[in-house]
């Protein structure tokens, strides 16, 4: 099966309503491109918001003003749509990080907590930050795939992007695409993000499709960008740079068996 994938890389535009309006024009330029399927990045919406205990308690897996976007947006496009991740709040005292499958019908056929929380710190020559994402979000506990119409989904957000094991977890459960959310800061991105999106995709002999936000130059908390698609012998091929858009490229799922079949490295592994 060959279909066309989308990840659409955004710019933080300082209030709900913008963001939602960027993200609205890339999706309908991703639709227009021919895709099929598209992954929006991490946090793309609420990106800056003080209060993600506040924008969780008003978004659930039904109802809430960006739940409802990506329905709008999937139905609207006919798109397969992973919604980065937006702020859930249930039971726990903060929200989780989750990221929702809507199909072009408008339904949410599943979703994905972040499993793994970014506490860290990250400096160059010019800044030094520090990084408590648990201050905010809860980690989710469960790994999970998602079965659609043009094949099984592995899901992933950001910095479980640095656990093997996690995408080793996916690819034995059978996905062929693992779709990588992200707000992969520019410190750590210049040197990792494409090479561990590559790697991921290698190692698994899978697609990979990471959608990164992008704000490089910002003085406190730059955002590396660089969004691209990555096949299984670790080729990229689509990819963004510093600016906000789309990268479109075809997927040909075909292409996992034939390498697995050459290369098996699954039948190969000695540790486990």
């Amino acid at each position: 099966m060959k279909i066309i994938a989308a990840a659409i890389q955004l710019k933080p535009q300082g209030s709900v309503a913008a963001n939602l309006q960027h993200a609205e024009t890339q999706l309908k330029r991703a639709a227009e491109a021919g895709a099929q399927l598209a992954v929006l990045p991490e946090n793309f919406a609420y990106y800056g918001q003080s209060d993600f205990l506040a924008a969780g308690r008003a978004e659930s897996d039904t109802d809430g003003p960006v739940r409802q976007f990506l329905s709008q947006q999937a139905s609207k496009h006919a798109l397969w749509l992973v919604g980065g991740t937006i702020p859930v709040a249930e039971s726990k005292p903060r929200s989780f990080a989750r990221s929702y499958v809507v199909n072009p019908q408008a339904e949410a056929v599943g979703h994905y907590d972040k499993i793994h929380l970014f506490d860290a710190d990250v400096a160059s020559q010019d800044n030094k930050n520090a990084y408590r994402e648990s201050d905010d979000f809860s980690a989710g506990e469960r790994v999970k795939t998602v079965r659609t119409d043009l094949g099984l989904l592995g899901l992933t957000v950001c910095y479980d992007l640095r656990f093997p094991e996690l995408y080793q977890k996916l690819a034995n459960s059978g996905a062929e695409i693992i779709t990588v959310p992200a707000a992969f800061t520019a410190i750590t991105g210049a040197d990792h993000w494409q090479l561990l999106l590559r790697a991921r995709a290698i190692e698994n002999q899978l697609f990979v499709i990471g959608a990164n936000m992008v704000d490089r130059e910002h003085a406190k908390r730059g955002l590396w960008g660089g969004s691209a698609i990555v096949d299984p012998w670790g080729k990229v091929l689509a990819c963004l740079d510093d600016e906000p858009g789309t990268a479109v490229a075809e997927i040909d799922l075909g292409l996992i068996e034939l390498y697995r079949t050459k290369m098996p490295i699954e039948q190969h592994r000695k540790l486990i």
